[in-house]
């Protein structure tokens, strides 16, 4: 059994063998497919049984937890807290040095973000950082990829996520998802990013890294979380 400072309520439990299913991307990149054309192109024929996946994954008493280590010993934890009421998937960023872990990102029905840029995507998922769920940039990638949200898209983006696409899942057309999902920018779509004392924030309504929310991390919280993505 794992723990996360300042998280807890129900017992978590590491579980990477289910970034090896490929019924699981398709799940957990559900809330990134804003419409129907994209929804087909995601679950194909698969459909029903991602369905089944998914809920049986959304019903399980311990909660299953994805870890992905960052710079300067940080630890970005997803967590898919299947509370009957209120499943969703939440982000927290830990080091050891710290009380309690920051909530980034809550990918639910009440979806607060985003919270990384395309460039701390990248970063996060190509650092070569031992340890965690998964050294597999791929997989850390499609992890990630639900918390983003940057109207700058890089040149290569869609070229990464088709290669993620077709390294993971079954998708019959990652090509073409891969364009779908780079375009839809997330489960909540594209914000805009400015930096200022090497402190990365942005202008989403719905972010914890946006100053201008009530609800935000306070500045040193904003300093930190930089911190752990250098790029």
């Amino acid at each position: 059994m794992m723990e996360i400072p300042g998280y807890g309520g129900h017992p978590l439990v590491h579980q990477p063998e289910l970034l090896e299913e490929p019924l699981f991307w398709l799940g957990h990149l559900y809330s990134c497919a804003h419409d129907e054309d994209v929804e087909e192109l995601l679950f194909g024929a698969d459909y029903e049984a991602a369905e089944v996946f998914h809920r049986e994954l959304l019903e399980r008493a311990k909660w299953p937890v994805f870890t992905v280590p960052l710079a300067a010993g940080h630890l970005l934890h997803i967590v898919y807290r299947t509370w009957k009421d209120d499943p969703g998937v939440d982000y927290l960023l830990h080091h050891p040095s710290w009380e309690r872990a920051l909530l980034l990102a809550k990918d639910d029905g009440h979806f607060m973000g985003p919270a990384l840029s395309w460039p701390e995507l990248f970063s996060a998922a190509d650092n070569g950082l031992p340890g965690g769920s998964t050294a597999d940039p791929h997989r850390r990638l499609l992890l990630l990829l639900p918390v983003l949200g940057d109207d700058r898209i890089p040149d290569r983006a869609t070229h990464r996520l088709g290669a993620a696409l077709s390294a993971v899942t079954a998708v019959e057309a990652p090509k073409e998802l891969a364009a779908a999902l780079v375009e839809g920018q997330g489960a909540r779509g594209a914000s805009r990013w400015t930096s200022k004392n090497d402190v990365r924030v942005d202008d989403g309504a719905h972010s914890y890294r946006n100053p201008s929310n009530g609800f935000a991390l306070t500045p040193e919280d904003l300093a930190r979380l930089s911190a752990a993505f250098p790029s």
